[in-house]
């Protein structure tokens, strides 16, 4: 029984090597096949034509994508493995209260790897770098590993001639919460976002083009304190993504220079000869080069066209009558390149049609376009993107939104209405709606050249200039229409025909002439001695300084919104128009039939823009000039605003907002947009600039002023001695004390008692760090709280006026309180 159950046992075997093995007749290729089966099966591999299959939609591109039924596939060619890829995420479309669509929210550098069976997304970083041929740059290598962001399986391998294309499925890539392309951290944190809900998100598009690939994905994620639709406790948004492709040869940098207002990227350098880290800077800029046959009429001074233009295509969806206004705005710029040695370096195109080009997409990296977005969002923005690893601008995308006509008029009416008949009304003809919308694209262009804003730029010109036809028409009113100089506030009925707003200035000139033209033979090295010498042979001019916008202001020459040398005569020149503006504010707005939308609106404007004077004038009482300067040039780089000039701001807030701006209180027009609140906006406004002033970084200034420069410093004791007197003028001249001075008072003693008592993170909201409770500054306020109380006392027995008596007494009562806490 024994040997017949193993006779069984190896007929049985052979038979199943015989069905195993190769058929009679069949080929090598045929076994080579079936092995290949095998290994894909066991690797999670298949062959191509079981991945991407018949039915398969395929979009060639940068890589080939391929969506077959509800997957998502890239087809990655070997060339293109190892190669840099800039990955920019933006929020293109928002949850109400958000904010709006079109900005970043976040860059990262990208590289493709094939490892084995999968392929690696890894991030790169150019934060810190050393030269390969140093010894160092090993060191940098080992501190600098980059992270894999994404591991796909690799599906299906394409072999042809010339590649070994690898085939991944990207579908959950785009579709789970990967949030490096998606919501960012600091705004999850802000909604308490705790997850994303896979059911409600999903992969709209997938696009290639020849040098990027742009996403876009749906997200919603389960948000407990979500800004809008809290019952739906959730919040959706679209993310863009674009994946695009950096130049095998980095363009060559050009070093940035604080003294040249700029954008710019940084790396630290460990290769430099140096004892510690350096933070390398250069510049975001088009790649602008001399042809190779045009190179001897450049070196002779002649003008010739780049390589490459910079071209702007228009959107198709602008509105017709405005496109034009548009393109002459880009076309503005080509004075400017002039300066740089180039003709026709930027120009502005019409989009082409379906017709003239069905593949053209304002999506393709290799346009760029101005969009015109359907949109209540009173703003346009000029954001672009560029090499981290050279500064090279490769595309720029204007968001224009439609609202931003509504901003020009606003803007335009309350800043010339008063000597201009063409802003006098609420819609402004075509012509001059075109010439404000020409001056934003200009602005917005300036942007995307890589220019920021020059908020010290219209500090150059005097307020008197400002008034003068002839200068006006040779020099507009800035010298950067990069600054927030807007339009001429300053000029009067009788100045005649002044121009109104800025133009591409000397500044715009010499700052594109300093980043762009081209220094033949030199390294970006070598450059930098002669980028010196262009910035020495305009040091010490006005016209040609830059000073960086500030968010709370310290150099009260660098402001938003102002003109002019002067903020005092600027902003008194400019509430005499106020003044024009307010008594016509019913005819210039109002039509028959309509409600009073627009009356209000504009009296709004009126009182926004009598805050922006007072803040501009606010902004020299302790304020300092900062002039950027190297080794080797004279003079300070910080400077405190001059003595007379601080007791002249503090002067003109006594007498134009402490003192109650009877002209703003107009009941003609409060009793057409209001039931009550014309003594809460005063009340605001005044309060708003008190608290600027009494605010601790601007203190701590006044100190320093006072230490540094004695006598000659306008300090911090006198100027609460001014405002204290100001304020409290009638308890001198024995006045009685009218409603609004009365809360402006009360507003002065509770922000006397927040010093008291609170540190502010000992730092001012205007920048300077302070230990509150070990300077003067306590001391100071408690001696006027001291002094106030007294004259309170006193004026409250002696005043016959019952409710300035009241008030008085219950001030006394307030303070006593602040001195001797209970």
């Amino acid at each position: 029984m024994k040997s017949l159950k193993s006779l069984m046992l190896l007929i049985l075997t052979a038979t199943m090597i015989a069905a195993c093995g190769p058929k009679k007749g069949a080929s090598k290729a045929g076994a080579g096949a079936d092995s290949s089966e095998k290994s894909a099966k066991k690797d999670g591999m298949k062959p191509y034509a079981k991945v991407i299959t018949k039915d398969a939609k395929s979009d060639p591109g940068l890589f080939t994508i391929h969506k077959v039924e509800d997957k998502y596939f890239y087809e990655i060619p070997d060339s293109l493995f190892n190669r840099e890829m800039l990955m920019v995420t933006r929020i293109a479309k928002t949850a109400t209260g958000i904010g709006f669509g079109g900005g970043k929210a976040n860059t990262q550098t990208l590289r493709w790897q094939r490892k084995n069976d999968n392929v690696l997304l890894r991030v790169v970083s150019h934060s810190i770098v050393a030269a390969d041929s140093l010894p160092v740059s090993i060191a940098v290598e080992n501190s600098n590993f980059e992270p894999i962001l994404y591991s796909f399986p690799i599906a299906a391998v394409k072999k042809d001639s010339v590649n070994n294309n690898a085939v991944i499925d990207v579908t959950k890539f785009f579709s789970e919460d990967v949030k490096s392309i998606g919501f960012p951290q600091s705004q999850r944190s802000r909604y308490k976002i705790s997850r994303l809900d896979d059911d409600r998100s999903y992969i709209d598009t997938l696009k290639s083009f020849p040098e990027n690939i742009e996403s876009r994905h749906i997200k919603t994620y389960l948000a407990s304190d979500a800004p809008s639709n809290e019952d739906v406790q959730s919040i959706s948004v679209e993310m863009s993504n674009s994946m695009i492709l950096l130049p095998k040869e980095p363009m060559k940098r050009r070093y940035y220079d604080q003294r040249v207002g700029w954008f710019a990227r940084g790396q630290q350098d460990y290769g430099l000869d140096a004892q510690e880290t350096k933070t390398v800077r250069y510049l975001d800029r088009w790649r602008l080069e001399v042809k190779d046959e045009d190179m001897a009429a450049f070196k002779r001074g002649e003008l010739v066209e780049p390589k490459k233009q910079i071209v702007y295509y228009i959107d198709p969806a602008t509105p017709q009558q405005w496109r034009k206004y548009i393109k002459q705005g880009i076309n503005d710029w080509q004075v400017a390149f002039e300066a740089a040695g180039f003709k026709n370096a930027i120009i502005a195109k019409d989009a082409p049609t379906k017709e003239e080009d069905p593949d053209w997409s304002p999506e393709d990296v290799r346009y760029s376009t101005v969009r015109y977005l359907a949109s209540p969002i009173p703003n346009a923005n000029g954001p672009h993107v560029s090499d981290p690893r050279s500064g090279e601008i490769l595309e720029s995308d204007i968001n224009w939104y439609h609202n931003v006509m509504t901003l020009l008029r606003n803007w335009f009416f309350v800043q010339t209405a008063a000597i201009n008949p063409q802003a006098q009304a609420t819609a402004f003809d075509e012509e001059v709606m075109g010439r404000l919308i020409r001056f934003v694209s200009s602005h917005e262009v300036g942007h995307t050249l890589g220019l920021p804003h020059n908020m010290g730029s219209s500090v150059a010109y005097s307020v008197e200039d400002l008034r003068d036809p002839e200068f006006t028409a040779k020099y507009s009113t800035a010298p950067s229409i990069m600054d927030y100089a807007r339009f001429n506030y300053v000029a009067q009925p009788e100045d005649g025909d002044v121009a109104l707003m800025p133009n591409i200035g000397p500044y715009d000139k010499y700052s594109i002439m300093w980043g762009y033209k081209p220094i033949p033979g030199k390294t970006a090295e070598q450059e930098k001695e002669i980028l010196d010498e262009w910035i020495l042979e305009k040091a010490g001019d006005p016209i040609y300084r830059f000073g960086r916008q500030q968010f709370g202001v310290i150099d009260y020459t660098s402001q938003t919104e102002d003109l002019g040398d002067d903020s005092m005569r600027a902003s008194m020149y400019g509430i005499l128009n106020l003044k024009r503006i307010v008594p016509k504010l019913g005819e210039w707005t109002g039509k028959t039939g309509e409600n009073y939308d627009d009356l209000e609106t504009m009296y709004g404007q009126v009182l926004g823009q009598f805050n922006r004077y007072m803040g501009h004038v606010a902004a020299n009482v302790g304020g300092v000039k900062e002039t950027y300067k190297a080794y080797g040039q004279d003079g300070a780089v910080y400077e405190h605003a001059p003595r007379d000039k601080q007791e002249r701001a503090m002067a003109f807030l006594q007498e134009q907002l402490f003192e109650t701006p009877e002209w703003l209180i107009d009941q003609d027009i409060f009793n057409k947009i209001e039931s009550d609140g014309g003594i809460e906006r005063i009340r605001g406004t005044q309060v708003r600039a008190l608290n600027d002033i009494l605010d601790f970084g601007r203190m701590a200034r006044l100190m320093e002023n006072e230490e540094v420069n004695g006598r000659e410093a306008y300090g911090l004791l006198e100027m609460m001695t001014d405002l204290r007197k100001g304020i409290f003028s009638e308890l001198q001249r024995g006045q009685a004390i009218d409603r609004y001075r009365r809360n402006l008072q009360r507003a002065y003693v509770e922000r006397l008692e927040f010093i008291m008592n609170n540190d502010q993170g000992a730092r001012g909201r205007f920048g300077s760090s302070i230990d509150v409770a070990q300077s003067d500054i306590r001391p100071i306020v408690r001696a006027e709280l001291e002094t106030l109380l007294r004259d309170t006392r006193r004026a409250s027995n002696s005043t016959g006026d019952r409710l300035s008596r009241i008030h008085l007494r219950d001030l006394s009562e307030r303070i006593d309180l602040i001195l001797n806490p209970v």
